[in-house]
């Protein structure tokens, strides 16, 4: 099958699997990834195999830029102790703790003599950062607290990078490359420290020329080199280029957006990164699914529930110690969320792709590939499927806090029942007394429900907010599609139709950043 085939189709089975998604109320990428084990195994779409080359060139920049561009530094800055505690010593930590625990459980299996700690630290390292891909798509699309969303996006952007560099120095230590731990930190430093410098310089200098330019479409470019670019030259020179890129897409989002762009560049540079996040999340989950083969895990399905089990215990470990020392600090969060941010660890492609990076000749490699493919998949669909209703289940979710559920049913049937009533009047099948009787009776209806929906709402302030402040962008988008429509038919002017929308664009602007444009009552 041509490429170009293989790419709309994979395209076109990722927007019939979110529809379906949507509708079953299932979460995106698990999905996608169940979606991709079932075609993978009828090998109905020849999809290509996640390669280290593919992910990187194509998918790894784009996705992580997006995430970091719209992540806000200072609330990130505000959390950086758990964050950098979870991405850097609690990476360590985790990688130690899953050899430990995957030496410990599997040396009851008899046909793994020779599975040593050195083996075991190489799969810990491949497996032990979360992946930023997962965790971010996942977490969108849960109503989880503004800080933990924060707190789990920020350490999975980092812990991403810093797995790579560990996974880079453990394969080398591990397979006789030579190690010693002084060289070892130094070497971490180092390929961390440029991926921040030339990050930042890309972030930089695109941010500088964004200022001069109004052009939405160059602009919108000049972020795309931000974000590949940054990747290409840290690799090239053997730095870290996912840190790279997160901290070109941290100034970008920052600096150059805030600073540097026009309300309607913003609008437009958001929407496209938005796309380019929906596209590829798609695409790779996909690949995820069809690069696994059922019957090789169903082959090692011990060794691979043992292996979950030793990351799963390795991550709530360094979760809780991390939570347990932030209790003393000004960063103490509540004990609840350290259960989400454990089982909310969870893997994705970059692990994959690190395991199809070991050398052939190393012991148990066939196993390791196997086993990462099955901890990765395990991941994404148990913890996935239930994250929902742990969240509920500790209250951490804002939507398991919400009690205008019952009222606003209510309210949208009366409606319901009152926009029929007005196609029967309008039809004429309903007329003369009986208009007056129903129309009563539903008005009635519609006034009672209304009104339980407003108490309902007084004592979740949040909630009401937010509903207000979507009904405003929602009629500011209306206005923006009005003055479209009527400078292509030539009502008004291009200028004026210009003008107004960049109004429109800054008051969206400011509603999207949860500013009001209804003073309080």
């Amino acid at each position: 099958m041509r490429p170009e085939v293989v790419f709309v189709a994979l395209l076109a089975l990722a927007t019939a699997v979110a529809l379906v998604a949507r509708r079953l109320r299932l979460p995106y990428t698990v999905a996608l990834v169940v979606a991709g084990l079932a075609l993978g195994t009828t090998r109905f779409v020849h999809a290509p195999h996640l390669t280290k080359e593919l992910l990187y060139a194509a998918f790894l920049p784009g996705l992580l830029f997006e995430a970091a561009f719209n992540l806000e530094f200072k609330k990130f800055w505000q959390n950086r102790k758990a964050i950098f505690g979870l991405a850097i010593p609690g990476v360590l930590l985790a990688i130690a703790l899953t050899a430990l625990f995957v030496v410990s459980e599997l040396s009851g299996l008899h046909v793994l003599e020779g599975f040593g700690i050195g083996t075991a630290l190489v799969f810990g390292a491949m497996i032990a950062a979360t992946d930023p891909i997962a965790v971010v798509a996942m977490f969108k699309s849960l109503g989880v607290p503004k800080r933990l969303a924060i707190l789990v996006e920020g350490e999975s952007l980092l812990n991403d990078g810093t797995g790579v560099v560990l996974f880079t120095l453990v394969l080398a230590a591990v397979t006789g490359g030579g190690f010693s731990a002084s060289q070892g930190v130094l070497d971490f430093v180092r390929v961390a420290g440029m991926g921040v410098a030339i990050g930042t310089l890309f972030g930089y200098v695109a941010s500088k020329l964004t200022a001069q330019i109004e052009e939405p479409l160059v602009e919108i470019t000049i972020t795309t080199i931000a974000a590949y670019g940054s990747f290409v030259v840290a690799e090239q020179f053997h730095f870290s280029g996912v840190i790279a890129t997160v901290c070109a897409g941290m100034w970008c989002g920052n600096v150059g957006a805030t600073e540097g762009m026009s309300p309607s560049t913003r609008l437009a540079v958001h929407s496209f990164w938005e796309y380019v996040a929906f596209a590829l999340n798609s695409v790779v989950f996909l690949l995820i699914g069809f690069q696994v083969r059922v019957d090789a895990l169903l082959g090692a399905w011990k060794v691979i529930v043992l292996a979950w089990i030793a990351v799963t215990a390795a991550r709530a470990v360094v979760v809780y110690l991390t939570v347990a020392v932030l209790q003393r600090t000004s960063e103490k969060m509540p004990w609840s969320w350290a259960a989400v941010l454990t089982w909310g660890g969870l893997r994705g492609g970059l692990s994959m792709v690190l395991a199809l990076a070991l050398p052939n000749g190393m012991p148990f490699r066939e196993l390791l590939v196997t086993t990462t493919y099955g901890v990765v998949v395990l991941s994404i669909l148990v913890q996935g499927l239930t994250m929902g209703p742990l969240l509920r289940l500790l209250g951490v979710s804002e939507q398991s806090n919400r009690t205008d559920g019952p009222a606003r049913a209510r309210l949208l049937a009366a409606k319901a029942a009152a926009e029929a009533l007005a196609v029967m009047v309008k039809n004429g099948t309903l007329h003369g007394d009986n208009v007056t009787k129903i129309e009563a009776s539903v008005q009635r209806e519609l006034a009672e429900a209304d009104a339980a929906l407003t108490e309902a709402l007084a004592g979740q302030s949040d909630v009401g907010q937010r509903e207000l402040l979507d009904a405003q962008r929602q009629l500011l988008l209306a206005r923006k599609d009005a003055v479209g429509r009527a400078m292509r038919s030539g009502a008004i002017s291009m200028e004026d139709a210009d003008a107004l929308s960049a109004e429109l664009d800054a008051r969206l602007l400011r509603v999207m950043d949860g500013e009001s444009e209804v003073p309080p009552s």
